[in-house]
């Protein structure tokens, strides 16, 4: 949770770590070493902003409707502010610098393209072509080895709630839901051919069972040799850590490699609601305490089983991190271990990331791209998230503030 403690962390997660072994998260002067007295000024004007959840929600409201509309009236004070600072650039071209910027300081990239809500096949299709541009750019730049993606930007919402239902589709439905499974193939087999991997974005409830049932087709027929495709598990549900260790002997079972990507949770809010709305338990977990409770149990069995799964610890969070890096040194695991890997959002955590890669980690940075009006959704999604659930924007700003105080800035 978001606090002044008084450390380089600025943050009561992480408190305690007082003497860390392996790898130092108190250590700002490594964690903004990228950035010059100008941006830290400006990135913490930036954060004071956006650490004000009034601000976020109003002009978070405004800001979508204008971008539905088409008016672009705030773009150019958009990207010049929170897509400077959350996005990698308008295009993969456009992204090189940022790329470049994080290879550096020995941090790779996870490319994302930012494209969210999308309703219309021609939409998806074109999703599709970008994912493959993704996969093709990422094959000729060492420092990119794995792309993100959402099914939700691949096909109909409505159709995956509807085959999670398991309602029977018209004719026209099971077609449209055949090229979903295409769609999610043509990339699964692009990237095996490029030696790229693929992180599936988890997503709600009514419709996760579906995507998980999608990717789980893609590591059985892609995971043979090397991991390509991830499934993303949600421990902030009260049922994934149980789900990933099925999950497991599935794939133990049917001679393929898990492929697990950790995150804590991105719908807490929207859950619960829906949950009260329509009479039914919250498949949310009752506290902070019982996720990271779940979580850090997660990160335990995949550096027990990392022989057999390729795991990415996506995770904002100190200690999980501290504790998967502790881990791995007590079982003279590699620090740079393709199996064992780190990741955070690009200009979030930086204390994490860069102090990971310091020490040996193999870590990287989820580099979102694309033209602002198509990833004003995604920078709205992550600042509400951000400042109303997680409290990450606080603890941003306190660690910015260290590093400005340490500098001696004003």
């Amino acid at each position: 949770m978001p606090g002044q403690s008084g450390n380089y962390m600025a943050s009561s997660e992480t408190a305690s770590i007082t003497k860390p072994s392996v790898v130092d998260f108190n250590n700002t002067e490594i964690a903004f070493a990228h950035k010059s007295n100008t941006e830290l000024n400006r990135t913490g004007w930036l954060f004071r902003m956006m650490n004000k959840q009034w601000l976020v929600n109003v002009g978070g409201t405004a800001g979508l409707w204008l971008n539905s509309t088409g008016i672009g009236l705030f773009n150019p004070f958009i990207r010049a502010t929170i897509f400077k600072q959350f996005c990698g650039g308008t295009s993969l071209d456009n992204s090189v610098e940022a790329i470049d910027h994080l290879k550096q300081r020995n941090t790779y990239t996870v490319l994302d393209y930012g494209a969210e809500a999308k309703t219309k096949e021609v939409d998806f299709d074109l999703t599709l072509q970008e994912n493959l541009r993704a996969i093709q750019f990422a094959s000729n730049h060492k420092a990119v080895t794995v792309i993100s993606s959402k099914v939700t930007a691949l096909a109909s919402f409505d159709l995956l709630e509807k085959f999670q239902r398991k309602e029977a589709f018209l004719s026209e439905e099971q077609k449209a839901f055949d090229r979903i499974v295409g769609r999610l193939d043509t990339l699964c087999s692009s990237a095996q051919a490029n030696g790229v991997a693929i992180f599936f974005d988890a997503e709600e409830t009514w419709i996760q069972d579906t995507i998980d049932h999608l990717v789980k087709l893609m590591m059985e027929k892609y995971n043979r040799e090397r991991v390509v495709a991830y499934q993303t598990y949600q421990l902030y549900r009260k049922d994934k850590l149980q789900n990933l260790k099925s999950d497991y002997e599935e794939a133990k079972s049917k001679g393929y490699i898990l492929g697990a990507k950790t995150v804590r949770g991105a719908y807490m809010e929207k859950e619960r609601k829906r949950a009260t709305t329509l009479g039914y338990p919250s498949p949310i977990q009752d506290n902070k305490e019982a996720t990271d409770r779940d979580y850090d149990a997660a990160i335990s069995f995949l550096v027990d089983h990392y022989q057999d799964i390729a795991s990415c610890n996506a995770s904002h969070n100190a200690r999980s991190n501290q504790l998967q890096a502790e881990l791995m040194e007590e079982r003279g695991i590699p620090h740079d271990h393709p199996h064992l890997t780190f990741c955070q959002l690009l200009g979030m955590s930086d204390i994490i990331t860069f102090n990971l890669a310091q020490a040996g980690f193999n870590v990287a940075k989820y580099v979102v791209y694309g033209p602002v009006k198509e990833v004003v959704p995604y920078l709205i999604r992550r600042a509400r998230e951000n400042s109303s659930v997680t409290g990450e924007m606080s603890r941003e700003l306190g660690l910015i503030m260290t590093e400005i105080k340490r500098r001696g800035l004003k």
